[in-house]
């Protein structure tokens, strides 16, 4: 009964926003501009709130030191295997970068942080958090930019017209702003009101939401079928290479069999929304993105995350 009942929190919880969101382009009852405000809201909004609610009261101390280091891992690992591959599988600027983003960036905001919050509470949503320290830096300081670098590559004529501060300094680092913030509050030790605590647990569920139903509206089947066969290799990135890779660096320096569980099945977690949303944001292929976003995201539902409720 356990087991099924967590799996069923999941499964409602991902794909009932992801389903409504496809939904409202069959039937036309919601137009891409407010869909896009939607995923502007997550980006701009929710996730900068979220860094700042969870950071704010994690016990941060030297042993967790490595966590957020083991976090800058899970996605370092993956996207050099895809910087490797990507060469050989595509020449298009546009699908290199989308291929690479679908490899790097993994779900561990929504899908991770899901899993780890129905099977441990906040206190495993924070640690998961802790785990994520990082990151915004990384998405926002690197992917970005790198999906920006990939869209001036297939458009020469462009680059001229994309100056440094437009990569690095625009509205798309406010999560980092966010968990800069979370951070200061934290060391300054000033309590955290608590109604902010009942608030949190809507948070999460708005962040999902605005994060899952524009990519449900943006899903296009005829314009993913030929990428399916070509993502597949970010199976056993993701799902062997990338955990097998973090979880030997774990034992090294974690011996808490409750943090290794975090840690292992965030390193779990497959392709991103994110990604979509990085690639449709700065013009590259989205389509890639969410056809590896599909296969990867069924996998781990339909083999993954009961595998994990079995062994706990």
């Amino acid at each position: 009964m356990f087991v099924v009942e967590k799996l069923l929190a999941l499964l409602i919880e991902l794909l009932l926003p992801l389903t409504i969101g496809y939904l409202l382009r069959r039937w036309k009852r919601l137009n891409t501009k407010a869909v896009d405000r939607l995923m502007e809201w997550n980006v701009y909004l929710f996730f900068p709130l979220l860094g700042i609610l969870s950071i704010w009261t994690m016990k941060i101390n030297v042993g967790f030191i490595w966590l957020p280091v083991l976090g800058v891992v899970m996605q370092i690992v993956p996207g050099i295997l895809a910087f490797i591959l990507v060469k050989k599988k595509f020449n298009n600027s546009l699908e290199q970068g989308s291929y690479i983003l679908a490899s790097m960036l993994s779900n561990r905001g929504t899908v991770g942080l899901l899993s780890i919050y129905i099977l441990f509470g906040e206190e495993g949503y924070t640690l998961g958090r802790l785990v994520m320290l990082f990151n915004s830096f990384v998405i926002y300081l690197l992917c970005y930019p790198l999906a920006q670098y990939f869209y001036q590559k297939e458009n020469i004529l462009f680059q001229s017209r994309i100056s440094f501060k437009s990569l690095f300094l625009n509205r798309t680092q406010l999560p980092v702003l966010g968990v800069l913030i979370g951070l200061l509050l934290n060391v300054t030790g000033l309590p955290r009101p608590e109604f902010l605590k009942t608030s949190f647990d809507l948070l999460i569920r708005l962040s999902a939401w605005t994060s899952l139903l524009p990519v449900g509206y943006a899903m296009d089947f005829e314009a993913m079928k030929g990428y399916y066969g070509k993502t597949l290799e970010l199976l056993g990135i993701k799902f062997i290479l990338t955990p097998a890779v973090t979880l030997l660096l774990a034992r090294l320096v974690i011996s808490d069999p409750h943090i290794l569980w975090t840690v292992g099945i965030l390193s779990l977690a497959p392709t991103a929304v994110n990604a979509v949303v990085a690639a449709k944001i700065n013009n590259i292929n989205y389509h890639l993105p969410m056809a590896s976003f599909i296969t990867t995201t069924l996998v781990y539902l339909l083999i993954v995350f009961p595998i994990i409720l079995f062994l706990l």
